[in-house]
């Protein structure tokens, strides 16, 4: 019979404290660290050392208090040796404090409450001062109302499309890997497409290796809307031109394929080197085509192409639309009326334990196996195996570790989520199973997945195709009050983007992973220092728009090229 155990967040990071080889651990002043065990551990936890400071941990998170304010002003005590003389001067500076505090009162109250000028439509009004509280739900209205989305299409506008007899030849492209690297590829096939003048042939998705799916593009995206909405930017074509008759050729031959496109081409190596062939042969493949597009070495109009694509071009199909608004209509109504709720990506899968190479809590049967599953499928990174305990340690140390299910609870708890909240998760089978989750369970009990919110008779026509159950998990996701990442990857960066793109109003939250080391690594560091250190850190990584960068990652931020000043 499996015991069941009673998380807390104090609990949990003590646990994954002595339960994780972190490396040396962070120091601080013994001024300020004076006690020897550690604070985040809860008050009932047992204590060996009854004769032990019972202040020594509890005062360093207390907050300012008289008892603070009496050790630290002697002057103010009991002590019998204080004059008359000296009673008389401290009874006065405590009435000069006691009035300045009530003057400073007075001027904070009088400055909150009063007026101020402000200008609507020209003319000077007083307007009432309104301060925004801090949301566990939303960003702060004023901070979602300098952007808009500006990457749509412009109906009635004047179309650059050249007549069809003047195209410069036909593309196709394999769009490779799981559904949301392939949406990536689409979007830089019409963008290649309009920078060389060519037809587009409808992208065919490839089987992938580790899916081992085999969705057409039809079975997930609208194909109609597709093709209508990029009319006037760029041709698409269902299919191959009949007047090309050996179809095999395209796949196969190499003279029918540019295979030298280097990651993250310039708009300039297109023309210079893909066009001719093109225009040669009149229809060429493009293989592979991952990341074969740059981001800040091609024209904005180009990128701005790029998200139209993403943002309005690519719609799933109505039935998968209608059964993602399903699910998260049950996941704001679970309580019984209406409720927000989290999505949570939990990239936690023994595949992405195991190519992450870090060093995570387990035993010392649990290490041994992931090592030879490590050595099975990585040999050439795994070698020896002698220096992959520096490399687990330096990649933690930077944040470069997918979270693990206890650390998002605690992660969440010092943020301020309360134990009721509904969460939604989105993730694989996670490695080590009901042990690994049952921190995260026991602190958030609400967790659900689509398999829980639906039955298998709605969800049966959806497993024909992998990729059409990815598509329920990406849109409930979107649709979410908070959507919160625990590790990079294409999935988690297209929700941020499309978020931010669509509104940004709701949070979208990327924890701060090398804060989590950091404070993990620290054994004196106390549960409201934490809590403190987590709530400043997170409040500029909730999914507002950022400026753009050199080599930015156009889908996990859109700003430049594809928003537009409100």
């Amino acid at each position: 019979m499996e015991r069941e155990l009673d998380f807390s967040p104090r609990r949990a990071m003590t646990e994954l404290r002595h339960s994780s080889s972190i490396g040396p651990r962070a120091t601080s002043s013994p001024m300020k660290r004076d006690g020897d065990s550690s604070s985040l551990i809860p008050e009932n936890y047992p204590d060996d050392d009854e004769n032990r400071d019972r202040h020594s941990s509890k005062d360093r998170d207390r907050p300012f208090s008289w008892y603070n304010f009496h050790s630290w002003c002697p002057f103010l005590g009991d002590d019998s040796r204080v004059s008359p003389y000296n009673s008389r001067i401290s009874l006065c500076l405590l009435l000069v404090l006691v009035l300045a505090g009530l003057i400073s009162a007075f001027s904070i109250v009088n400055h909150w409450n009063a007026p101020y000028l402000c200008k609507k439509d020209g003319i000077v009004l007083h307007c009432p001062l309104v301060k925004e509280g801090p949301s566990l739900w939303e960003n702060p209205y004023s901070t979602t109302t300098s952007w808009k989305p500006c990457a749509e299409r412009h109906d009635g506008g004047i179309s650059d499309l050249p007549p069809e007899n003047e195209t410069n030849g036909y593309i196709f492209i394999h769009a490779e890997g799981g559904l949301n690297q392939q949406r990536i590829a689409i979007c830089n096939a019409v963008a290649v497409a309009k920078i060389m003048n060519a037809t587009l042939i409808l992208p065919v998705l490839k089987q992938d290796q580790i899916w081992k799916d085999q969705t057409k593009f039809e079975d997930i995206f609208d194909v109609d809307h597709f093709i209508d909405y990029l009319k006037h930017d760029v041709r698409i074509v269902r299919d191959i031109p009949d007047w090309f008759t050996d179809k095999s050729e395209l796949f196969t031959s190499i003279r029918r394929t540019v295979k030298n496109i280097p990651k993250y081409a310039p708009a300039q190596f297109y023309i210079d080197n893909v066009l001719p062939r093109i225009k040669e042969k009149k229809i060429m493949a493009l293989k592979p085509f991952v990341d074969r597009l740059g981001y800040d070495n091609v024209p904005q109009e180009i990128n701005r192409l790029r998200c139209r694509v993403n943002y309005h071009a690519l719609k799933f199909l109505p039935e998968i639309e209608q059964m993602a608004d399903s699910l998260a209509s049950r996941m704001r109504n679970r309580t019984g009326s209406s409720n927000p709720y989290m999505a949570l990506h939990l990239r936690f899968e023994k595949g992405m334990v195991g190519l992450s190479f870090c060093d995570f809590v387990g035993t010392r049967e649990e290490k041994a196996k992931m090592a030879e599953y490590r050595k099975k499928e990585w040999p050439r990174r795994y070698k020896n195996g002698s220096h992959l305990w520096q490399l687990a340690l330096q990649k933690r140390k930077e944040g470069r570790c997918p979270l693990e299910p206890a650390e998002v609870a605690v992660l969440l708890r010092a943020m301020g989520y309360p134990k009721e909240t509904q969460i939604y998760v989105a993730s694989g089978q996670v490695y080590g199973g009901h042990n690994r989750m049952a921190p995260l369970r026991n602190m958030f009990p609400n967790l659900v997945t689509k398999e829980e919110l639906a039955t298998k008779e709605e969800l049966a026509g959806f497993r024909k195709h992998v990729t059409s159950l990815a598509a329920l998990d990406f849109l409930v996701c979107l649709k979410s009050d908070v959507f919160v990442m625990t590790h990079g990857g294409n999935f988690a960066k297209l929700i941020i983007g499309a978020r931010r793109y669509m509104g940004h109003s709701q949070k979208s939250i990327k924890p701060d992973k090398g804060l989590m080391s950091k404070s993990f690594g620290d054994p004196y560091m106390g549960w409201a220092n934490f809590v403190e250190d987590v709530v400043v850190t997170h409040q500029t990584r909730t999914g507002l728009p950022e400026e753009t960068f050199p080599n930015y990652d156009l889908w996990e931020n859109p700003l430049t090229p594809c928003m537009c000043k409100a």
